[in-house]
């Protein structure tokens, strides 16, 4: 039997607003820790099931409850799976000294999103194609990520912070093979290189291409997730590469190249 609404309202305190309070600080902080991975996709669906599941019980529908809490009661091993990485960062986060002393407490309560996403994209796309093939015609391999709607703030944690302005001399500097810079992804934003040395993760597809080297597959890995384009040079062959949405363009021409970025920064 139903519990009449007016009767859930009667039983409403001020404890449970506290309650349903906290629980909204700490799923939305949670959200803006995984915002711009792939995790943050699995984070939606699991809140939503869990939803649908109160809904069901709500409603008393045994065999699709049964179904689903069979997926909840499971929940927790399946988060400390999904977000391995980010719970281990969490933790290293919380146990050291800089959480007690940088940390904003107003950000914590603050449930407004001071990042402004831009939808027009800028882009030099000249320095970055000259510094491409520069590094092409030297053999010099490379790993760049243009970023677009996609936050790629976990990534960029992973590296090093340059934030310069995109040249082509910066981009060749940094992937020279001496360069303490040139192992992992450079990251751009808005025409400037933001950070480099960066780790991504790689595609677990079987049925990768085994001429394709560790760039290829960090590149397919992170456009698998989400709407970065990825430029890759080949030490190898020379070979310059877009990925767009875990689909490999190689052995592209400097046309084709300025082609392809202008069109899918234009989207």
């Amino acid at each position: 039997m139903l519990t009449p609404l007016y009767i859930l309202f009667l039983s409403f305190t001020i404890a449970d607003a506290i309650d349903i309070l906290l629980v909204a600080i700490m799923l939305y902080q949670l959200y803006k820790m995984v915002k711009g991975t792939a995790a943050v996709n699995v984070l939606i669906g699991l809140v939503l099931i869990y939803i649908i599941w109160i809904i069901v019980r709500a409603f008393e529908l045994k065999l699709l409850g049964s179904i689903l809490g069979k997926f909840v009661n499971v929940g927790v091993i399946a988060v400390m799976v999904v977000f391995q990485q980010e719970i281990r960062k969490f933790l290293l986060y919380i146990g050291s000294n800089e959480f007690v002393k940088n940390r904003n407490w107003k950000n914590i309560l603050s449930f407004s999103n001071h990042e402004v996403v831009s939808s027009r994209f800028t882009l030099d796309d000249e320095a970055l194609i000259n510094a491409c093939y520069n590094m092409s015609e030297s053999k010099t391999g490379a790993l760049i990520i243009v970023s677009r709607k996609s936050d790629l703030k976990f990534y960029v944690n992973t590296g090093e912070i340059v934030d310069s302005v995109l040249t082509d001399k910066m981009l060749e500097n940094i992937f020279y093979k001496n360069s303490p810079l040139h192992d992992g992804a450079v990251i751009i934003k808005d025409n400037r290189i933001i950070a480099a040395r960066c780790v991504l993760p790689v595609t677990e597809k079987e049925n990768f291409p085994s001429h394709f080297g560790m760039r290829h597959r960090a590149a397919v890995g992170l456009t698998e997730t989400t709407d970065a384009l990825a430029i890759t040079v080949s030490e190898q062959t020379g070979n310059v590469s877009l990925t767009i949405n875990g689909e490999i363009n190689s052995n592209i021409s400097k046309d084709k190249l300025r082609y392809l970025i202008e069109k899918n920064l234009k989207n």
